[in-house]
Order: C-alpha cells, then structure tokens, then sequence
C-alpha cells in the first residue's frame, strides 16, 4: 500500500457514470469524458472530483483530519476492524467493493488485500481524503463526491458496499449493489473509547446505535451477520490527540474548551475501542430504480 500506480482502474471507470447526464464515462487522456462532451480532469495524485457543487464548511475532513487519521490508523489502533473487514469480504468473494465514505481508503485497501481479483471504488467528499485513497492500492479507483446526493455509479454494478463509521445513504447503497450483493457496515460498539470520551468529555455512543442503523437500513436491506469485536489501547498524548482530530469533533475543537483539555492530556490514556460489524442482503421488495 501507499506506492500505488496512479490512475483509475478500468473496472472503477466502467461502473462510473456522468455526475451532469448520467452517461457512461470513457477515460481521454487525462480526463473522464462522457459522450455528451461532459469532462472531468484526472488529478495528477490520480483521483477525480465529480462534484458540481462546493461543498459546506464543516462537512468534509480537512488536510490536518486526514493526517491525524494516516498517523492513528497506520499505528495499527484499529488493526483489529480492519482484520475482521478483510476476513468478511473475503468470505463474499466481490470482484467490485464500492468504499461508501472511503477516507484515506486505509479499510479498503486491506479488503483488496484479501480479495486479489477485486476492484476498489472509493468515494469520499473530501479531496483530502481521496487524494491518500487514490494511492493506498493500485487497484483502487477514488472519487470525490457527496453520498447524500445520487451516486455518478451504475445500478447494479456493485458486489459489495463497504461503510466504515461514515455516512449512509440506504436508497443508494440499494441501487448500486447488485440484487446478490452484500452491505457490510463498521460502527462503533457500546463503550468506543469511553474512557477518553470520559477523560475530554466527548459524546458516548447511543446505547440503542444498533437498532439505530438496523432501521435506518431496514426498508431496503435485512441483517444477515453481526459480529461485535473489542481491543484495548494505550494511547500516549500525541495518540490521543490524533484519535479526536481525525473524527468530527475536530470541526469543534475551539467549543466548550475540548482544544484546551486535549492541550492538557499529558499522560497516557487507556481505553477500550469497540467495533461491531453488520452484514446486510438487499431487500428484492425494496426495488431497483
């Protein structure tokens, strides 16, 4: 991982459509070309932004998020996720793994790993984020967009959605996935890094999250698998900090003085970090668009 070829692979292109007219998009030297003359530049660390729009202030990961976020996780804190995610997906054979929220694709590219004939399509609407996507595996493609908004992906394409502690747009992992595909979603268990929440006076995981994500997901898809995993940690100062940068309270860290009490962590902390891995079939009542 992190030397990849630059560029997107031919099977990410292929499940891509234009973010103006939905036509299928053809790479043209350096950029995506649909056949109505839409174009989109490939950046040269080898990523593209279909995006139309600006996106809010507060939204996506800024550069210090996803440096914070590089550092933590390629420490190996939560090796013990990205162990059970590439053992679940290797377990669904995909050739296609859409990364629904991909970040730096630090998860996904240990999917690919496990999975040699697989594709990656990674989508993230920070270009922060994706910029490190585009170069954590060779066989990933990593695009810049907004998944509150229609996907610029195919229908049906798909094999598997991934969703790590991101985002979910339930009617677009639908449509996306085909009717045998899978949903494999990473959220926080009860008890995530509660001691630090404790120590800096964070927010605590809903105890009622599960049922939570299991209602937002149940119109479109049924839980076949669960598997819940825990790991303790020992975070020095510095690992600390970067476990809060690289998550959303970094957007507020000048509110009720959470910047000051992180200056003021000068011992390690121990703590529990909590996963819970669900595994999801589509729903065929639900229906393709």
């Amino acid at each position: 991982m992190g030397s990849a070829a630059r560029g997107l692979p031919p099977a990410a292109v292929s499940a891509l459509r234009c973010s103006v007219c939905t036509e299928e998009l053809e790479r043209a030297g350096p950029a995506l070309r649909c056949p109505r003359g839409h174009s989109f530049d490939l950046a040269k660390q080898g990523y593209v932004n279909l995006c139309r729009a600006g996106v809010a202030v507060g939204t996506a990961d800024t550069a210090e998020m996803v440096a914070a976020r590089m550092a933590f996780l390629g420490a190996g804190h939560y090796a013990p996720l990205s162990e059970l995610l590439a053992t679940t997906a290797a377990g669904l054979d995909p050739e296609l793994v859409l990364d629904a929220g991909a970040g730096t694709g630090h998860y996904l590219a240990e999917v690919l790993d496990a999975v040699p004939n697989a594709t990656g399509l990674a989508l993230d609407v920070s270009a922060a984020a994706i910029k490190r996507a585009a170069r954590a595996h060779p066989r990933i493609g990593a695009v810049v967009w907004n998944l509150w908004q229609d996907w610029p992906v195919a229908s049906g394409v798909g094999d598997l959605v991934l969703n790590v502690f991101a985002p979910r747009n339930a009617a677009e992992f639908h449509r996306v996935l085909r009717r045998d595909g899978a949903l494999v979603v990473a959220s926080p268990g009860q008890g995530h890094l509660a001691e630090l929440a404790t120590t800096l006076g964070l927010l605590e995981v809903d105890r009622d999250k599960q049922q939570r994500l299991d209602g937002t997901l149940g119109g479109h898809f049924e839980l076949v698998d669960r598997v819940r995993r825990e790991t303790r940690l020992e975070l020095d100062p510095e690992q600390v900090r970067q476990a809060v940068f690289m998550g959303p309270n970094a957007h507020h860290l000048h509110r009720d003085g959470l910047g000051e009490r992180l200056t003021a962590v000068t011992e390690p902390v121990a703590t529990t970090a909590s996963f819970v891995v669900s595994t999801y079939r589509p729903r065929t009542e639900a229906g393709a668009r």
